[in-house]
Formats: structure tokens, sequence, C-alpha cells
């Protein structure tokens, strides 16, 4: 199966730069069921095409019988389509080659991944349950979407077309990054037969990268479904997530069937057999990438929050708004408040949320504001939580008495949730020498003790509690990569 990217930005040789694969040479790494080769069948100014060209072997496939279920005759799992039809062997393939670009990343050029470009994505072939579908879930993306048919026997032509067909999609103006996105999801709702096991990490998957733009798409049950292979102790979950804050007139928790689909959506618990151990370590490593660092501080403090059934919540460095798209989730907070002191990075996180896109009733819960975390700022009075992810060791430790002045003496929230990097771990990264930091940006880098003894210093002179939480995997003698310090204002 192959996928080609073009683009003719200037320079079009951009894109190496975004996709983190050197247009010089061929790239090849091991996935799932075979191997993935990088490569760019052209690579000047004017235009630039990288291809993503997957090659599955059918024999491993068999004994690794992933992708080859063994129904229908007898030798389906020596002669079926899994080697050549995208599908979810090709969205995992895209995570692992393509996982940097797909997170919107570029160390080299920072401010790229921002950039909308004129792309035009070719993929042969898929498979699809009806020649319309590929349309019906790219057109109201934006994309131009041309289906080129192939017939089954062209010496036989009354036996008609293939039902496989060769995808060419263009945009005008689109980020990699989504492009990227929509055809990590969209691919094997198109081919529906999973390689891997359906469990709550697909649909926490799901949710995480069809946030920014499923929950708008006219199409939404149908790729919630196809996606989650229609057990219902998934799909209806997941669809209420995908729907708070909108419309629930339309693709309600017992969805209806739209042309095309077949089978139904189960109304019981799904009668599908627990992966053994071995199924099991495949899924979680080989098969499905795993949350990032950030990802899982960020559902952390989401959780944390969530417990607290808070009105008001702050973000304060908020970013690209990753976290506020959790808080969005959450239907009992009335309003949300991030702020960031770079005009860029709110930009970015209002792109990234569909403000201008918003109903009424979500767009009026979230307010974005630029100000700095060193000054006294009234806005920030009257708050139930405040969320610091990874702020702190941005500043100049001498700065650090003015942040805790605006933040615990002036704003007050009565809770507060602050994370930072553990530098006790530091030791267990490679390539990482005694004494450097995680990134350019940071000023210090704190051991479990040093974090241990401000947290407490600045709980007892604003009259707080404070609870010291790890976060992500913890190791003998070193920890959790992250730690997090959470304040809780006590009671007059």
């Amino acid at each position: 199966m192959l996928l080609t990217i073009s683009t003719t930005y200037q320079p079009a040789t951009d894109l190496g730069y975004l996709l983190h694969k050197n247009p010089a040479r061929l790239q090849s790494l091991e996935v799932a069921g075979g191997q993935a080769h990088i490569f760019y069948p052209e690579a000047t100014a004017e235009r630039c095409t990288a291809a993503l060209l997957l090659d599955l072997d059918p024999i491993s496939l068999v004994r690794g019988r992933a992708g080859a279920s063994g129904e229908g005759f007898a030798l389906e799992q020596y002669v079926n389509d899994r080697p050549y039809v995208a599908s979810s062997f090709l969205s995992a393939a895209l995570s692992k080659a393509f996982g940097t670009a797909m997170n919107g990343t570029c160390k080299d050029k920072p401010d790229l991944p921002a950039q909308v470009l004129p792309l035009a994505i070719k993929v042969a072939v898929v498979s699809a349950p009806g020649p319309d579908w590929p349309r019906r879930l790219f057109e109201p993306l934006g994309y131009e979407v041309e289906i080129e048919t192939t017939p089954l026997d062209p010496t036989v032509p009354e036996w008609g077309d293939s039902p496989y067909y060769t995808l060419h999609l263009r945009h005008a103006g689109l980020r990699l990054q989504d492009v990227l996105t929509h055809l990590y999801v969209l691919l094997p709702v198109l081919d529906n037969d999973k390689h891997y096991y359906i469990g709550e990490y697909e649909a926490e998957k799901l949710l995480h990268r069809g946030g920014d733009w499923l929950p708008q798409h006219p199409e939404r049950g149908f790729i919630t479904r196809r996606y989650l292979r229609y057990l219902a102790a998934y799909v209806n979950p997941t669809l209420e997530r995908l729907m708070q804050g909108e419309d629930r007139s339309v693709d309600s928790a017992s969805p209806r069937m739209e042309d095309g689909e077949s089978g139904s959506v189960e109304t019981v618990q799904p009668q599908v057999a627990e992966p053994n151990d071995a199924m099991r370590g495949l899924a979680e490593s080989t098969l499905q990438p795993k949350l990032s660092l950030h990802d899982q501080r960020l559902q952390q403090v989401a959780h944390e929050i969530y417990q607290l059934s808070p009105k008001r919540v702050l973000d304060l460095g908020c970013g690209e708004g990753k976290l506020l798209r959790l808080l969005l989730r959450q239907p009992k907070i009335e309003y949300i408040l991030g702020m960031d002191v770079s005009h860029q990075a709110l930009a970015r996180a209002a792109s990234r949320l569909h403000l201008d896109e918003m109903p009424p009733r979500q767009r009026t819960r979230l307010d974005l504001i630029q100000g700095s975390l060193l000054y006294r700022d009234e806005r920030l009075a009257g708050f139930d939580a405040a969320a610091l992810v990874e702020v702190i060791e941005h500043l100049d430790p001498n700065r650090l008495a003015a942040l805790e002045a605006v933040v615990f003496g002036q704003a007050r929230p009565a809770h507060v949730f602050v994370t930072t990097p553990n530098a006790d771990y530091n030791q267990l990264f490679e390539k990482l020498n005694a004494g450097e930091f995680r990134h350019d940006d940071h000023r210090f880098e704190w051991s479990r003790a040093e974090f241990a003894a401000w947290a407490t210093a600045v709980a007892e002179r604003h009259r707080y509690q404070v609870r010291l939480v790890g976060m992500g995997e913890e190791v003998a003698g070193v920890g959790a990569p992250s730690q997090m310090a959470v304040f809780n204002l006590e009671q007059s």
C-alpha cells in the first residue's frame, strides 16, 4: 500500500522538516506485520512529494494472527487483501513514521507546523462500504475528493469495477498535522477491519486524535461506530464525550444507521474475547502508540480537576490549548480561562480549538487572554481551580516569588495544580548528559526533595495544604519522570 503527500509550498522541501525525514535518503522501519519505507520521489524548491510504502508480509500476518481472521473460507488467511489495502496497518505506520509531525512539532523550524500548505494526497488503494463514502468522510473537512476506479478485469467489462479505489485528496490550505490526523482516523474507518484489539485505549485514541474536528463532522456517528467496531460499550460513551456542548438531537446514544453501513450497534456488553498476555503486550507495545509523557500529564491534571467538580477553572500558561480541550469535555465546568504570555501560542490555541466555529453555548465557556504570571492581574480572581502544567521551570528562580505572590497571594484559587520535571529521573535519559536540562528553555529542573521544599514553603506562607504526586511510571530510586504538587486552600 502506498501513500504520497505532495506540496507546492515554497520552499517545498520544507516538507522534509515537517516530517522529520531527510529527502536525500531512504528510511525504513519495522512496523506491525512488515516494514515501512519513507522516500521522496521528487524534492525541489517548487514541488516536493513524500511517500510512505508499507510492505506487509502475508506469512507474518498469519503467524501473528493479526489482520487475518480466518473466517469466511478455508484459504482466507492466505488469500486476502491485507497486504495492499490501506487499513489500520497503514494508520499505525503513519503514527510510527510521522508521529512527531502528527503532534505538530518541528525542532528546526518551530513555527512551520502552524503553516497552512497546499497539499495533494494519494492513497492506493482503499476499500469502502460504498463509492460515496470517501467523499462523505473527507469533503466536510475541506478536501477535494477524486475517486479512481479500476475494472475487475479489463477483458471482461461486464464484471464491472473492483470494490477498491485509488483515493486522491487535495486541500488548498491545511496544516500537515491535520492531514496526518485525518488519515490516521479515517483510513481504518473506510476499511473497517482492525488488526488490533478494540478496547478503552482505542476510544481514548479516537478522542485524542479526533477531538479537534470530529465533533463538528456530519458523519461523526458513522466514524465513531466504524472506528470502534460497533461495540456499544465504547461507542456510546465516546459519542457522548464528543458531543458534550453540541446539539444532542443528532447522533444520540442509540445512533441511526447510515446508508452503506452493515451490521448494528450492540446494546449489551459485547462478547469480545479478552486478549491473552501476548495479544495485550503486542497491542500496547508495537501496534498502538503509547501516550506521550506530556499527554499523560495533561490527562492526570484533567482527572484531578474532574474529581473536584469545579465551576470556574484557570489554565495558566495554556500554550496551544491541549489542557483546555480536555477541560471543555467536563460539562460541570461552567467557565474556563486560558492565559499565556505568548500571543502566537494563543492564536494556535484558538485555531486548534476551532474557537470561531464553536456553538454559542460552548463558546461562552471559554476565554483566552494574554498576560504574565509575574504581575498582578484582577482577571485571575474568583476561580475554583488553577493549573500550571510545566510552567515554573521556564522562569528564572529569582522570579518564582513574583509568581507565588500572583497565584497564591492574590488570585488564591481554591485548588492549584503545579507540575514540573523530576531532575532525579534525568539519569535514565541516555542522550542527556549530567547537568543538562530536558528542554533548552528550562531555567532549572528540581529534584523531588527540592520541589517538595518549595511546595511546602509556599503552602505554609499562603495557608494551603499540599500533596505531592508522581506523574508517569515510577522507577525505584529516582521516582517518576514528572512531579505534581496539589495545593488545597485551607478553610477559614
